[in-house]
């Protein structure tokens, strides 16, 4: 049965549990096939991507810790999926002898943008200027000396692809915000103008050895990412600074598992946007383009198996997100998904979450570019990046 126990002499070596079955949680689960790692999946839906694929579920909400509190019987180490999680409602587990990757007390400062945010500051590590939204040096009518509109405003918790998130253009804006959200759980960042966002994902074992994957150029839309090229081109000095600030944080958290950073990278130099203490979009390339996808190194360190260096194993990727369309866009589900498999050298991952929502992430795809030439290899990922819009468009995207 799916939902059976593992236990006695059935039980493998090490049986991993993840709390979340979207799409992150089905990579996990691919990943840990490999390995010979069983993985338990927490979720409240038999139809979330990661359902089908798991050795067994615990069917449960991911917010119940009940459930969690099953799937920890089950498991010799817990991991999420997403950063949605109630670090003080879980620490009785810990307590009882669950065993988090992340801990929990790694976790805990991150799951949250505001003490994040503190975070990076007491670290000195730079990031855009921000402000508590309850803060006495704004109001209604007021900003703090020294800002002007346009400004981010971002959720504490709960936020991604865009969700959780507005652009303040005006003092209408800001008394708008005030009267819909709770100050308290809402903050306001000074805008950033840019010349290309990057994205670093890097892991710590057990160890603490901290290993990196190259660093990512992103391209967002509406604030969901279109598409990724990895490696980005940038200077060996920014490659440096975005590693040592992943290893800084990892080091002074204990954090032990994958991280992603996300960049704002102009002329104030690279700016800590976010971290997101998971697994992350943007380095989905991995999976084909890398001796150790960042799934394998989650599941290797939860696992407590010996952890590959995660070296790239061609020049280049690209990575591009397929969005749900609304009818009458583009050709049939169907014809769009047949077409991707036709195009050489293309890898389809599809996510199986059935309904075509317009914007939904529903799979992506990654093209691996063997140009040497760094100009070369972005003419080569722009020409796969136009044939595959051709067949399956972003219509929220700007023009390259």
């Amino acid at each position: 049965m799916r939902d059976a126990p593992v236990s006695g002499d059935e039980r493998p070596h090490s049986v991993v549990g993840v709390v979340g079955g979207g799409q992150l949680a089905q990579m996990l689960v691919d990943a840990a096939t490999k390995r010979e790692v069983v993985i338990i999946v927490q979720t409240g839906s038999m139809d979330d991507p990661a359902a089908s694929r798991a050795a067994h579920l615990v069917k449960s909400k991911t917010n119940d810790i009940s459930g969690t509190r099953k799937l920890a019987e089950k498991c010799d180490s817990l991991t999420f999926e997403n950063e949605w999680v109630d670090v003080d409602a879980l620490a009785q587990l810990e307590k009882d002898g669950a065993r988090f990757v992340p801990s929990l007390a790694a976790l805990g400062p991150l799951v949250n943008k505001l003490s994040q945010r503190q975070l990076l500051d007491d670290l000195d590590i730079p990031g855009p200027e921000w402000i508590h939204l309850s803060s006495k040096e704004l109001s209604h009518s007021k900003l703090p000396v020294g800002w002007n509109f346009p400004l981010m405003a971002k959720s504490a918790r709960g936020g991604y692809d865009g969700k959780g998130t507005r652009v303040i253009k005006d003092f209408e804006d800001l008394r708008q915000l005030f009267k819909e959200v709770d100050p308290n759980d809402w903050l306001l960042e000074r805008w950033v103008s840019y010349e290309m966002e990057l994205a670093l994902v890097a892991s710590r074992d057990l160890h603490g050895r901290v290993r990196a994957f190259p660093i990512a150029q992103t391209n967002q839309c509406h604030q969901v990412c279109d598409w990724v090229i990895a490696p980005a081109e940038v200077s060996h000095s920014v490659k440096a600074m975005a590693f040592n600030i992943a290893a800084s944080l990892l080091t002074e958290l204990d954090y032990v598992g994958v991280i992603a950073i996300e960049f704002f990278y102009g002329s104030k130099g690279l700016l800590v946007n976010e971290v997101a203490p998971r697994t992350h979009n943007s380095a989905h390339f991995s999976i084909e383009a890398c001796s150790s996808s960042q799934f394998d190194q989650q599941i290797c360190i939860a696992a407590g198996l010996p952890v590959s260096d995660p070296d790239m194993i061609v020049p280049g990727a690209l990575m591009v997100n397929l969005l749900g369309l609304q009818e009458g866009l583009a050709s049939s589900l169907e014809d769009r998904l047949s077409k991707l498999k036709r195009i050489n050298g293309v890898h389809l991952h599809w996510y199986q979450k059935g309904k075509e929502i317009p914007g939904r992430k529903l799979g992506h795809v990654t093209l691996l570019l063997y140009a040497e030439d760094a100009e070369l290899r972005k003419k080569e990922a722009l020409e796969g990046l136009k044939n595959i819009r051709s067949i399956w468009p972003n219509i929220w995207a700007e023009r390259v």
